[in-house]
């Protein structure tokens, strides 16, 4: 019970400095949870129900899961926990796993696609729900490891920002555990005795870029401790102007004050 309190505590100071630094939540929100059977998802819905009993301000929850139709998936286990819980949710099936298979050569990963089709899938759900925000459960790691991923193979300077609005501008997107480490979420998660669903398509694929990304990470964090934090900590700290992107510091008028010196005798 005393690891568990730490990590809850950590998890939760976390949580909070992401929810206030972005200015997450506000009166009268209703946030779609997106619920996956992972540890982050649940983590992420656990801290969400913490943050409704103790804030100053009402907001509602509802939690919804996407049934992409995989093989096997245990069609039950969301429902019986969510209801054991007392959260309201939703299950919204969609057969993505078909598409995703059908579309996808053979030797590619299906991340990508999977990704669009269940992000559009979960808008659309919001909307028909009456929420405003959606939560998702992308922790500090992911942030990282998708900074790296961008800039080493796509040739940008980006990551998942913490909130943002969908391209249709009806819906903000959270991420309330931007802060989170990913190991606190797995030591939670296993006191918590979370019933984990595993995936058959996102995290099975031995050959994706981000296993090795996530591997270098690992790595500097081995070599260098609290390198993840330092590297949180640049994210937030960008000069425009000590880098290369003309778009957003105007280099073409950068010029030397002319000054007028007057000279006595």
């Amino acid at each position: 019970m005393k690891d568990k309190n730490k990590v809850l505590k950590k998890l939760h100071r976390a949580v909070a400095e992401a929810i206030e630094s972005f200015a997450m939540i506000e009166e009268g929100d209703k946030i779609m949870v997106c619920l996956s059977g992972g540890k982050d998802s649940y983590t992420l819905l656990d801290m969400l129900l913490h943050f409704q009993r103790v804030a100053p301000i009402n907001f509602r929850i509802v939690a919804v899961n996407l049934d992409q139709k995989q093989p096997g998936f245990p069609e039950e286990v969301l429902p019986t926990y969510l209801t054991n819980l007392g959260v309201d949710y939703r299950i919204v099936e969609k057969n993505t796993y078909r598409v995703v298979m059908d579309k996808t050569p053979e030797g590619k990963t299906t991340c990508s696609l999977c990704s669009r089709l269940r992000r559009g899938t979960l808008y659309e759900a919001a909307i028909d729900l009456g929420c405003n925000k959606i939560a998702l459960g992308h922790h500090r790691n992911d942030i990282l490891e998708t900074f790296f991923l961008n800039f080493f193979f796509a040739g940008k300077m980006e990551t998942m920002p913490p909130k943002f609005k969908n391209d249709a501008g009806n819906l903000i997107v959270l991420r309330p555990l931007a802060f989170c480490k990913e190991s606190d979420i797995q030591a939670y998660a296993q006191e918590m005795q979370f019933p984990i669903i595993p995936c058959n398509l996102c995290g099975s694929q031995e050959n994706l870029q981000r296993k090795k990304v996530k591997q270098m990470i690992a790595t500097w964090e081995t070599d260098f401790p609290d390198r993840s934090s330092v590297m949180m900590n640049a994210l937030q700290n960008v000069h425009p102007s000590h880098l290369l992107d003309s778009t957003l510091f105007d280099f073409k008028k950068l010029a030397i004050s002319k000054q007028v010196f007057c000279m006595e005798d």
